[in-house]
């Protein structure tokens, strides 16, 4: 029988859930916000453009987001945990494998697509889905603290990357840098990333289910629904965007002539930010048309990209260009989730 919870009740019982998940999430990520300060080095080892050297990440991204669906039944059939901490072990083995790139552009994209394999078991549904067994009261605060997991990428793998390449050259930087994430990240999922079992999900949908009409397109009417491809359009711009810049962001500024070590520092106010962006978007959204609140999150990083473009140099305008950036990819998980359950 389901026993109801209140949220402080939830808390008490599974508050660690959120956080382990932030970590499980957070590694989803590693390869993107870690990567910028690998571009200088690969580029004097290799030879190779900036967009030789992103397009690998191109080539994960697309994987990654073809097989999202197959991903999501696997979780239905063994439970999030499974994939997570095989997740976790598959990420630390794939980023660790491009410390082997011979300099061929063909193993290089070779390298990202299994990349993409394994950043397909960390994906943000399985720490997620995890959350939402547990949470039903207090379910907004418990996924904004999980979905924070990015912005914590983003404030420590800049300065991590750095100094272990400054310390110990690229390629054992890669090594380094996920074998020690991994060995933080495994163990505290191990003990506390669990989802309610099966027939306590089962239990939750069935009241809910009886509680609550549910409204809304079917499948089909959805399939047909302008705003449908409008959601797809923006919400995948905007990643191919935005970011690119984030990539490129402390190549950008080493170019203007802060050094390895400043450079990752102002890059990682993009993750202190985002949590500002994620934060105040929600509330926004409770108070303002959510398209207007969205059409603002997508346009201000053109005003990032301007203070570069005029005074690149200032390094006031490279904080404030990275603080808008962080603005920008907190709001943009959230104004799309958002639309999306709207329409």
């Amino acid at each position: 029988m389901l026993v109801a919870k209140g949220a402080a009740a939830e808390w008490r019982s599974f508050w660690f859930l959120p956080i382990a998940a932030a970590l499980g999430y957070a590694t989803s990520v590693l390869h993107i916000y870690s990567f910028g300060p690998f571009i200088e080095p690969l580029q004097q080892e290799f030879g190779w453009s900036r967009a030789q050297i992103s397009l690998g990440i191109t080539v994960q991204s697309i994987g990654s987001a073809l097989f999202c669906i197959p991903v999501g039944l696997l979780i239905d059939r063994i439970g999030p945990r499974k994939v997570g901490l095989t997740g976790v072990l598959l990420m630390a083995v794939t980023v660790s494998l491009l410390a082997t790139a011979t300099g061929s552009i063909t193993n290089w994209l070779v390298l990202w697509a299994i990349i993409a394999f394994g950043t397909m078991f960390v994906q943000a549904t399985v720490w997620s889905s995890a959350v939402t067994s547990r949470f039903h009261v207090s379910r907004g605060l418990a996924l904004a603290i999980t979905l924070s997991g990015a912005s914590l990428s983003a404030t420590i793998f800049p300065l991590l990357a750095t100094w272990l390449i400054g310390e110990h050259g690229w390629r054992t930087a890669f090594v380094s840098l996920s074998c020690m994430w991994a060995a933080l990240v495994f163990p505290i999922l191990f003990f506390f990333f669990r989802a309610a079992p099966k027939q306590v999900q089962d239990q939750n949908s069935q009241q809910e289910t009886a509680t609550e009409e549910l409204t809304g397109l079917t499948l089909a009417e959805g399939i047909r629904s302008p705003a449908l491809y409008k959601l797809l359009a923006a919400g995948g711009l905007f990643a191919f965007t935005a970011i690119g810049v984030v990539v490129h962001f402390i190549p950008i500024i080493k170019d203007r002539g802060a050094d390895p070590l400043a450079a990752a520092s102002i890059a990682s106010l993009i993750g202190i930010f985002s949590i500002i962006g994620r934060l105040s978007t929600g509330v926004l959204l409770d108070r303002f048309p959510a398209h207007i609140v969205g059409a603002c999150a997508f346009l201000i990083p053109i005003l990032g990209s301007a203070l570069l473009l005029v005074n690149g140099n200032s390094s006031v305008n490279q904080a404030i260009a990275a603080a808008i950036f962080g603005l920008t990819l907190g709001s943009e998980v959230d104004v799309i989730a958002y639309m999306a359950a709207k329409y």
